[in-house]
């Protein structure tokens, strides 16, 4: 190479800041949408200067989104693998009647930018390594399994893996022909479908029902012995985990995921119960009561024992962004200047974040006055 060339190069090289992602808002852009089924897209994401998205295969992120001139935000499990780091990918089901599944599906377009928190969560097969694993999903669930599997299989990993995805029918079983493409290549990966039905027409030689022992047993003779991830609706996963206790398998080596927006009926009595709440605390005496600052606003409130950080910031008209409100997003996290809260996530927070002050605010509660940073 000339010299011209090889300082071209190592200007270009300059140019080039790669940076390392970490848990906190990023702009990325959409780079890529994937038509996996008649319902199910894949968003590939990118940032606009070169980023590694390291993360752990089970975690997800929040997409931060505006609709009707409303800020919405949705958790997705991550279903691409940290083994391809310029890039990551959410796959999402359109669901009837779903505000965000169908305005993804309708809206977003490549090149189109947003805003995504994250990665955070304790669901992920790098906590709990094995020889042996058995991933289990049902529908979309499949999505954090997925990212285990490829992450194993790109990184040729020395691990055993069963792969049984249960799915309406074979034409729903998302990323078919890329898991039939990754247990043709591997010796150590073994694949099995079942498919509720068939429709008029369809084709199917695999297993047809619903997930039971007898099945499970023909699959995986050795299921007891393996480490077990599952992802699903609830009701499969209820089913896999009342299936697992009745054999006698131990639970400590069984791991699941499952979060997404709270639904209507469960927010409508968290406000029930919080009325009810503040109507019993309006007889306690003042003295009880724990003031509430919020640096950056200059405002500050009084608030009874036993209300949230979150909360808090509601009643004086401050906004922290909020997806799940049960400690499992990280989209609410702000920094805790001064004073102690009692805190109970879902895997939301990192230990560091938590070392440096850091609280999630919506499953935060303030144990004396309280200086938030916002």
């Amino acid at each position: 190479m000339s010299t011209a060339a090889t300082v071209q190069s190592h200007s270009y090289l300059h140019d080039i800041n790669t940076k390392t992602w970490s848990n906190g808002r990023h702009m990325v852009r959409c780079v890529k949408v994937i038509e996996e089924t008649a319902d199910v897209k894949t968003f590939c994401f990118m940032a606009e200067q070169p980023v590694m998205f390291f993360f752990k295969p089970g975690q997800f992120v929040t997409l931060e989104l505006e609709i009707d001139a409303q800020q919405v935000m949705r958790s997705y499990t991550i279903s691409s693998s940290p083994s391809v780091p310029y890039s990551f990918s959410v796959t999402i089901k359109r669901i009837p009647g779903g505000l965000v599944s169908n305005w993804l599906h309708d809206n977003l377009r490549e090149g189109d930018e947003l805003p995504v928190h994250g990665p955070v969560g304790l669901f992920n097969c790098i906590d709990h390594p094995a020889d042996k694993v058995l991933l289990l999903s049902g529908g979309v669930g499949i999505t954090p399994v997925m990212s285990m599997a490829r992450w194993y299989f790109d990184t040729n990993a020395e691990v055993d893996m069963q792969f049984v995805h249960s799915a309406r029918t074979p034409a729903d079983i998302i990323y078919h022909r890329e898991l039939e493409h990754m247990c043709s290549r591997i010796s150590n990966f073994s694949l099995s479908f079942i498919c509720e039905r068939q429709e008029t027409g369809q084709a199917w030689s695999g297993y047809r029902g619903y997930l039971d022992v007898d099945k499970l047993t023909m699959i995986s003779a050795d299921f007891m012995q393996r480490e077990i991830y599952c992802c699903g609706p609830e009701v499969y996963m209820s089913a896999v985990k009342k299936m697992l206790l009745q054999a006698g398998f131990d639970m400590s080596h069984y791991h699941e995921e499952s979060f997404g927006a709270t639904p209507v009926e469960v927010e409508q009595e968290a406000l029930d119960h919080a009325e009810i709440a503040v109507d019993v605390a309006d007889a306690l005496n003042a003295a009880d009561m724990l003031n509430v600052e919020f640096s950056k606003s200059g405002k500050a409130i009084q608030i009874h024992p036993g209300e949230t950080v979150h909360s808090a910031a509601a009643k004086l008209g401050l906004t922290i962004p909020k997806a799940c409100g049960m400690g499992i997003c990280g989209t609410c996290k702000v920094l805790k200047v001064d004073g102690s809260v009692v805190m109970e996530h879902n895997g939301g927070i990192t230990d560091e974040d938590v070392e440096a002050g850091y609280i999630l605010s919506c499953c935060s509660v303030p144990q004396s006055d309280l200086r938030i940073d916002h």
